[in-house]
């Protein structure tokens, strides 16, 4: 039999992260027993801290930030940081969901981030996220992935609108994202007796629970050169960071990190995302316990780079013209440098100039993409990364198709180039 390419390997180990992270809350799980499984230490952030040289360590905070490290083998003199966000544009149900409409059982929701709202109509929906309890007489956190019964948001027939085809799918968020659940007869339910029936409480407290979608990820086209799923946006970038992270070894000076923030797809201006003070309070705890000076760290600061990994635009070829001629990134051929002279991204010249020089010394494949000056793109968390902590940032991520829809597609080789791209620029000799 053939051998299986290495980027199907490592895009098939992708489909079964994503499986297993479809919410914040999940991802962090996840990533803490595959980094527990990779030596790193996990810290409590309540407890004092004992570090030592060469350690590799974890601490997470709020049940959906994540940050992974690796200590150097002597003086701190620098950083090589990545930095990704576990969320995504979902339906978040609202604190009371429960809507009863001619005996049909609904769920209300809210828009959270910027889906493609058409995309999720017509297609089995799952519960996901993160239920507060009291269980035995005690308030605790329950991870809810409720698979079963599925809920549905239906499009409406074509013949109540036929005017579809000339005005597109007109989605009203408050009046038409409201999926059904069940045929009540004479009963009306509740979601306490849904999650109830699969989950052992007493009591629902209070809860951040999303819908997603059910249909697996799924390799297609010829040679199955294509990958898609929900999520994409942004688990390739955490995905790719993480494997990165554990697959290199502690550097004679500098500290090796990546920060896994929530709340990207709101605005990240939380005590949840990259706009909060964590990471830099985290680093700074670093260098107390490793005794760096005020003065030292100021001087890592300055020979320090910060890798904002996020998902791009890839030329579709359906709509050309959305894409900037001649600095358009496309599918397949290697993750893409983002530039954006109205700071959508944080790249500098310096920063690029950092990432080029790995990606060429290990012959890893890269594009450089900035879009139409008339067509704004998304923000990602460099821009406030490098506010907040002062340090040089480079956005660059793998291109995609059908960015936010609940069915992404990406270009499974190109996630393997992105993960070497990531590993050659942690162990950058220069």
């Amino acid at each position: 039999m053939p051998k299986t390419p290495k980027h199907h390997r490592l895009t098939s180990t992708f489909a079964s992260f994503i499986e297993h992270s479809l919410s914040p809350f999940h991802a962090v799980e996840t990533l803490s027993q595959h980094l527990k499984d990779q030596g790193f230490i996990q810290l409590d952030p309540t407890e004092k801290w004992s570090l030592q040289a060469r350690g590799k360590y974890f601490v997470t905070s709020k049940e959906t930030l994540l940050a992974a490290f690796i200590l150097p083998d002597k003086s701190w003199k620098e950083t090589t940081l990545l930095a990704s966000h576990l969320d995504s544009p979902a339906l978040k149900l609202k604190p009371r969901p429960e809507i009863h409409t001619h005996n049909i059982l609904q769920l209300g929701t809210e828009v959270y981030g910027g889906p493609l709202l058409h995309t999720w109509l017509d297609r089995p929906l799952s519960l996901v996220g993160r239920a507060m309890v009291m269980q035995k007489r005690q308030c605790r956190p329950l991870l809810i992935h409720l698979k079963e019964p599925s809920l549905m948001i239906p499009s409406l027939a074509i013949h109540l609108d036929r005017s579809i085809h000339d005005k597109g799918i007109l989605v009203h968020k408050q009046d038409h994202l409201k999926a059904i659940v069940a045929l009540e007869g004479d009963k009306q339910k509740k979601l306490t007796q849904l999650l109830q029936s699969h989950y052992d409480f007493d009591k629902l407290l209070s809860f951040d629970l999303f819908l997603v979608p059910q249909e697996p990820s799924q390799f297609w086209g010829d040679e199955k050169a294509f990958f898609s799923s929900y999520r994409i946006d942004n688990l390739s970038s955490v995905f790719a960071s993480v494997t990165g992270l554990t697959q290199v070894e502690s550097q004679p000076h500098r500290l090796l990190a990546s920060f896994f923030w929530d709340h990207e797809e709101i605005g990240s201006r939380t005590s949840f995302g990259a706009g909060s003070l964590w990471g830099e309070e985290l680093l700074q705890r670093i260098a107390s316990i490793l005794e760096l000076s005020p003065e030292d760290r100021f001087r890592t600061k300055a020979s320090s780079l910060c890798l904002s990994v996020d998902v791009g635009h890839g030329l579709h070829p359906n709509f050309v013209d959305k894409h900037d001629p001649q600095n358009t990134s496309f599918l397949g051929k290697g993750p893409a440098l983002k530039f954006s002279a109205a700071k959508h991204y944080a790249t500098s010249a310096g920063a690029a100039a950092e990432v080029i020089r790995a990606a060429e010394a290990k012959n890893i494949p890269y594009q450089l993409d900035a879009g139409r000056s008339d067509i704004p793109s998304g923000s990602t968390v460099g821009p406030i990364m490098a506010a907040n902590l002062g340090i040089d940032t480079l956005d660059l991520g793998v291109p995609c198709w059908a960015m936010h829809s609940t069915r992404e597609t990406m270009a499974s080789v190109d996630l393997l180039s992105l993960t070497q791209l990531l590993k050659a620029t942690l162990e950058r000799p220069f």
